[in-house]
């Protein structure tokens, strides 16, 4: 056994419908986005990544860019498959080895995920060398990236905004007391933006251009303390067809996002009303926390704690959260291995 132990490399992968992060040797050593380019005519995978998605939105008919992952499970097997490989075979520490290593992995899946979606994550791991692939909830790996006791008798709950799911959920002694995954996410955000340049402004704009309209001035509420600057956005005039250029602030981006960011309150407030009342008070004593790219939209925490009555705390560096999370939970196999599901 430990001539083998001595093969076996672990990873721990988050894999997520906007990004794919994985954790070697306590270290980030892959964040790149969850997207494929693949040549039309061989089929063969071009670009994964980064690579791919400066592709996104350019590609001539030869080429196309997929997503493999849509709200949080894999809709495209094979490209899913494919990218895992090679995000695995570009990790620096595996590419100097002769042969591949034995993999022994952790990965999050979303907690709304059917017993169908889990075993086809299983078997694309398996598929890449994985001989011991453990899977974890991703509000949990959320809860211990964050930094939370979550073996505790005590009550945390957890917000995670990824890009195709909000995961909420109330976590106490190592288990998920009650939860709820919501279709509304980072995707959605990105979209309600694309939708509202085409019905205010009569202007066409990508993925990519709504995406960066989101960061640099996504906001979800329309009083910001500390307003980001006008943006001027690019795009295509509907009624002319001509390029054109419109400046954008941060409160039409509220108004754009809006519906969205009432349905995750929705789903917040309802979770709340399932949690048993012990745990309920637990919770108004540690608030709730934040995790996932979608909780640095501006102004959310806020409305979240006017919403809830409860304060709202921001993970450091949301993005990672679940990733850290996944590679303490691989480092402490035996401390976690109730959570994990094997």
């Amino acid at each position: 056994m430990g001539f083998f132990d001595f093969l076996t490399e672990e990873i721990a992968i988050d894999l997520g419908t906007a990004n794919t992060l994985i954790i070697h040797m306590d270290k980030v050593v892959v964040d790149s986005p969850s997207i494929v380019g693949r040549d039309r005519i061989s089929g063969k995978i071009i670009a994964v990544g980064k690579e791919a998605n400066m592709m996104q939105g350019k590609t001539h008919e030869n080429i196309k860019t997929i997503r493999p992952l849509k709200d949080g499970v894999i809709a495209d097997f094979d490209a899913s498959e494919k990218m895992i490989n090679m995000f695995i075979k570009n990790i620096p520490a595996l590419k100097k080895k002769w042969f591949p290593p034995a993999l022994r992995m952790v990965i999050c899946i979303p907690s709304g995920i059917t017993e169908v979606e889990m075993r086809a994550v299983k078997e694309s791991a398996e598929r890449v060398n994985g001989k011991e692939v453990y899977l974890i909830h991703e509000p949990m790996a959320a809860a211990i990236g964050i930094g939370l006791d979550i073996m505790q008798p005590k009550g945390n709950m957890i917000v995670d905004i990824g890009g195709g799911t909000t995961e909420i959920a109330v976590i106490a002694l190592g288990g998920i007391v009650c939860d709820k995954s919501v279709k509304i996410a980072g995707d959605v955000f990105t979209n309600d933006i694309i939708y509202y340049m085409r019905t205010q402004h009569n202007l066409y704009v990508g993925e990519s251009t709504a995406e960066a309209i989101k960061i640099e001035i996504g906001s979800a509420t329309e009083d910001l303390q500390s307003p980001p600057e006008e943006k001027s956005v690019q795009g295509r005039d509907l009624l002319t067809g001509k390029p054109k250029q419109v400046q954008i602030s941060y409160r039409e981006i509220a108004k754009a996002l809006d519906k969205s960011i009432l349905r995750v309150e929705d789903a917040v407030m309802e979770t709340l009303s399932q949690t048993p009342p012990e745990l309920a008070a637990d919770i108004y004593n540690t608030g709730i926390y934040l995790a996932g790219g979608g909780s640095m939209l501006r102004g959310l925490d806020r409305r979240l704690s006017q919403k809830t009555d409860l304060p709202v705390y921001i993970a450091e560096d949301p993005l990672r959260a679940v990733v850290r999370g996944t590679g303490i939970a691989l480092k402490n196999l035996e401390r976690y291995k109730s959570i994990l599901i094997k």
